[in-house]
């Protein structure tokens, strides 16, 4: 099936690159991200003979955001990210990317009507007194303000576009397959593990197509930052919600790209920036559950002040014992100390063991360095994560999937809080929430809290503790032979070393 697939995913992505052309989009990315000559005359010459092949697009719209929408929904939700970083692709490209965000063509209100009253089992009518034309259309989805026909409530209706399943499957077996020829084509860019970088886009990406796992995630979302100050999340109406539609309360708010309207609303756009960013973090480090689409489109503030998140469709989890090492790695950044840094490093598994740790070190000297003492509108971002870049790759570190998303909302959050302040350090605005959770999970009373959930766990087992430990010594009493013997010491060993782990903790509690 692969094999037949292969000639019509070339096409797509011969395609994607006529679209870019016909559309003048190519000449316009070429120049922002500063493309050698050769690259610029390479990339021309081959797309230039397809051209006839692209897409037109709608012609109303700027080059790059014109080829963008007319390729498709996976190919906008990338210009989404690259739309919140303007030091990268250039004021000029940023801003017509931002369309992007919320602006996108939206679908006829009496589709979106349809498949409301399809989802729910009962007539639009019967649910809402009043249901407006679309307030705001994404790449996903779009939003209707409505009023509940019981209460008068106003409420956001969301409702997927119709196709938008069949659209995504088909750009993202485009990206796989790109993937596969760039591993085969150059072995050097399998440490960036292009295709587990694609199916991890593509788990979230289907993830937003199913509404009742985005209401499930608002939900636990608002639970978990219920006690943040300054901060919301619309409540839900889960009756009213479904796997194409989505019911949550009505907000109102200045969209966070509207720089000039939360000036004139009286808003202190520095405190905002930095609450952008520390927010983001507590979410991560304290909770290790986070908005994974926080870019300008999907974020309000309130007239108090509050910031008010929307759109739950992609969020990310970290584990708690990942939390701490990107905690340390941040922490050692901010007080420069490159040589923990490298260290964390090592000790996570992200540098193979058999590199220098100084070398690594100073290495990472050389991308940390530039930032401090500087704000933000003096760093080329563009420049230094070329730099890292090759800082990984002449240490051999793989791409980590698992840090995919946070690695690249954190991208986003900091070009959202650029928005609000060019002149914001992150590093200063990050210190106050990653200190508080060094000293939360770094030490001797994260350490007691760690034996506490061990002896916990093995509490669980205690009745079954006596009969496993017999069972594992009987067994190295009257051993099997040698092929099944193989499998036994480990789960003997263990038993005891849980059995005895537990005794110790108990006697130790007792000291």
């Amino acid at each position: 099936m692969e094999a037949l697939r292969g000639p019509h995913n070339l096409i797509r992505l011969i395609r994607t690159g006529a679209t870019f052309e016909r559309t003048g989009a190519m000449a316009v990315v070429l120049d922002a991200v500063e493309a050698p000559r050769a690259v610029r005359l390479a990339v021309r010459l081959f797309a230039a003979p397809f051209r006839w092949m692209g897409y037109e697009g709608d012609a109303s719209m700027p080059p790059a955001t014109r080829a963008i929408t007319a390729l498709g929904p996976a190919y906008i939700k990338f210009g989404q990210i690259l739309s919140t970083r303007p030091d990268v692709v250039g004021e000029e490209l940023a801003m017509q990317l931002r369309v992007l965000q919320d602006s996108l063509p939206p679908f006829p209100t009496a589709q979106a009507k349809r498949a409301v009253a399809v989802e729910l089992g009962q007539p639009v009518d019967a649910m809402f007194s009043e249901f407006s034309e679309p307030v705001a259309a994404a790449s996903i989805a779009q939003v209707h303000r409505a009023r509940l026909a019981e209460t008068g409530e106003t409420v956001a209706v969301k409702v997927l576009r119709p196709g938008i399943e069949r659209a995504f499957r088909r750009d993202i077996e485009a990206f796989y397959f790109a993937a596969r020829m760039i591993e085969r084509l150059s072995p050097a860019s399998r440490r960036l593990r292009p295709v587990e970088v694609i199916a991890h886009f593509e788990s979230v990406v289907l993830g937003e197509l199913d509404l009742r796992l985005e209401a499930s995630a608002a939900a636990e979302f608002a639970a978990n930052t219920a006690k943040d100050e300054g901060f919301a999340v619309p409540a839900l109406r889960w009756h009213l919600s479904g796997r194409r539609v989505m019911t949550m309360s009505w907000v109102e708010g200045i969209g966070a790209a509207e720089v000039a309207e939360i000036d004139a609303a009286g808003h202190d756009r520095k405190r905002l920036a930095a609450r952008v960013l520390q927010l983001f973090l507590a979410h991560a480090l304290r909770d290790g559950f986070f908005h994974g689409d926080m870019h300008q489109g999907n974020l309000k503030v309130g007239p108090d002040g509050t910031l008010i998140a929307l759109d739950f469709g992609i969020m990310g989890r970290i584990d708690e014992y990942t939390r701490r090492v990107y905690a340390e790695i941040i922490f050692g950044f901010i007080r420069k100390d490159y040589r923990r840094v490298a260290e964390v490093h090592f000790e996570a598994g992200y540098v193979p063991a058999d590199r220098d740790v100084d070398a690594f070190a100073s290495a990472l000297r050389a991308v940390g360095e530039p930032i401090f003492g500087m704000d933000a509108s003096r760093i080329s971002m563009a420049r230094l994560l070329n730099y890292l870049f090759e800082v990984t790759e002449r240490f051999g570190m793989e791409t980590r999937t698992e840090l995919i998303l946070l690695q690249r909302t954190m991208v986003v959050v900091e070009g959202v809080a650029r928005t609000l302040d060019p002149h914001i350090n992150i590093w200063e605005a990050s210190r106050p929430v990653v200190e508080d959770y060094i000293r939360e999970s770094i030490g001797p009373k994260a350490v007691a809290r760690d034996l506490g959930r061990t002896i916990q766990v093995l509490s669980r087992f205690g009745p079954r503790l006596p009969a496993l430990a017999e069972a594992a010594l009987v067994r190295q009493s009257h051993p099997e032979p040698e092929p099944r013997r193989r499998d036994l010491p480990p789960l003997a060993w263990l038993t005891i070393g849980a059995a005895l782990t537990a005794t110790a903790g108990w006697i130790a509690s007792l000291v």
